[in-house]
C-alpha cells in the first residue's frame, strides 16, 4: 500500500515536471518570453557593473529619453500588422513642432499650441493615407516622399534658426512628474496608451480586422473588411501621434529646430519589429513592443553609464533587431520541419 502510494507521489512529481518543462519550453518558443529573458540578463549584468542602475530616481528619470518613441511606436504596430510601413513620423514631428512654434510666436496658450500639433499631424497622417489609398502607391514610396516634404517645409522657413519662447505651462508634458511623486507624467502617458491600444488590438473587432488585413488583404476584402478604410484610419492615427509626440518632445527640449527628431522613423520600427511584430504583417502583440520598449531603453541608459560609444549603442541595437527578424523564422522552419517528420512517421 504504502509502495503504491509511493509510486503515485513519484508519478506525479515527475507529470509535474514535465509540465513545468512544457511551460518553460512553450514561454522560450515565443518572442516575448525571449525578450524577458534579455531583460533579465541586462539587469543582472549593468546592476553588478555599475551601483547607478538600479538606482530609482536613475530609472524614472531614464524613461525621459524613451517614452516619446515608446508613445510613436504604438500607432506603427497598426500600420505595420496591416502590411504598411510608415517612415515619414520623425518629419510629422518636425512639421508638428514647427506649426506648435509659429503659434506660440503669434501668442497662442498652451490649449492651442497643443491643439495646433495634433491636428497638423492628423493632416499630415491623412495626406499619407490618401495617396496610398487613392492612388494604390506602396506606402514605403508616399511616406518616403512625404517625409521630405514634411522635414522640408520647416527647414526652409527656419532655416538655421529656432523658436524658443513657448508659455511655462506647456513645459509639464515633457518635464512634469505625477504630483507627489518622480513618476514621469510621459511614462504614465504611454502606459496608459498602452492599455488603450492593447484593448483595440486584441479585444475589438478593429484589432483582428488588422491582422487579417495583415495576412490577405484580397481574402479580408472579401469577407467584407473594410481594408482602404482601416489602413486610411491606421495612416491619420499614425499622424495623430505624431502630433502628440511633437507636443511631448518639443515640450520636454523646449525649442523647435528643423533637425528635430532625426532618425526617429527607424527607431519607432525598430520598437515595433524588435516587439516581435511582423515587419510583412499579420502577426504580433502589444505585449511584446512593451517590453522592447524598456529593454532598448534601459539597454541605452546602461551603455551610458558605463560610457559606451553611442556606435556602441546602434550596433547593439541593430543586432537586437537582426535577432528579432531571424529568431521567429527560424523557429517557424523547426516547427514545419517537426510536422514533416511527424507525418512521415505516421505515413
Amino acid at each position: 500500500m504504502e509502495i503504491d502510494k509511493t509510486l503515485a507521489s513519484s508519478d506525479r512529481l515527475v507529470d509535474e515536471h514535465k509540465s513545468l518543462l512544457s511551460e518553460i519550453g512553450s514561454l522560450l518558443a515565443r518572442w516575448e518570453g525571449i525578450l524577458v529573458l534579455i531583460i533579465i540578463a541586462m539587469v543582472i549584468i549593468f546592476s553588478n557593473i555599475t551601483p547607478y542602475f538600479l538606482d530609482y530616481f536613475n530609472l524614472m528619470n531614464a524613461t525621459f529619453t524613451f517614452a516619446e518613441k515608446a508613445v510613436l511606436a504604438l500607432p506603427m504596430i497598426f500600420v505595420i500588422l496591416s502590411g504598411d510601413i510608415d517612415i515619414s513620423v520623425a518629419a510629422i514631428i518636425a512639421l508638428s513642432s514647427f506649426s506648435m512654434g509659429f503659434a506660440s510666436s503669434h501668442g497662442a496658450g498652451t490649449t492651442e499650441i497643443v491643439l495646433v500639433g495634433i491636428l497638423t499631424g492628423a493632416l499630415a497622417g491623412a495626406f499619407n493615407g490618401l495617396f496610398i489609398i487613392r492612388f494604390s502607391i506602396p506606402a514605403i514610396a508616399v511616406t518616403l516622399a512625404s517625409q521630405s516634404l514634411f522635414r522640408g517645409i520647416s527647414q526652409a522657413i527656419l532655416e538655421d534658426q529656432a523658436y524658443t519662447k513657448y508659455p511655462e505651462s506647456f513645459s509639464y508634458f515633457g518635464q512634469g512628474y505625477i504630483p507627489g511623486t518622480i513618476i514621469p507624467f510621459e511614462l504614465v502617458f504611454f502606459l496608459v496608451l498602452a492599455g488603450g491600444f492593447a484593448y483595440i488590438l486584441h479585444f475589438t473587432t478593429y484589432g483582428r480586422k488588422l491582422y487579417a488585413i495583415g495576412n490577405s488583404p484580397m481574402a479580408a476584402k472579401f469577407s467584407g473588411v473594410a481594408v482602404d478604410r482601416i489602413r486610411f484610419t491606421n495612416f491619420v492615427l499614425n499622424g495623430v501621434f505624431a502630433g502628440i509626440v511633437a507636443v511631448l518632445l518639443t515640450s520636454r527640449i523646449g525649442s523647435t529646430r528643423p533637425n528635430i527628431a532625426s532618425g526617429w522613423e527607424l527607431e519607432a520600427i525598430t520598437l515595433v519589429v524588435l516587439g516581435g511584430v511582423s515587419i510583412t504583417g499579420g502577426k504580433g502583440n502589444i505585449v511584446g513592443v512593451i517590453l522592447s520598449v524598456f529593454l532598448i531603453g534601459y539597454l541605452k541608459f546602461g551603455m551610458g553609464l558605463i560610457n559606451l560609444s553611442a556606435k556602441v549603442m546602434i550596433i547593439t541595437t541593430g543586432f537586437l533587431l537582426i535577432t528579432a527578424v531571424l529568431i521567429p523564422v527560424i523557429i517557424e522552419a523547426a516547427g514545419k520541419r517537426n510536422k514533416l517528420k511527424m507525418q512521415r512517421r505516421k505515413g
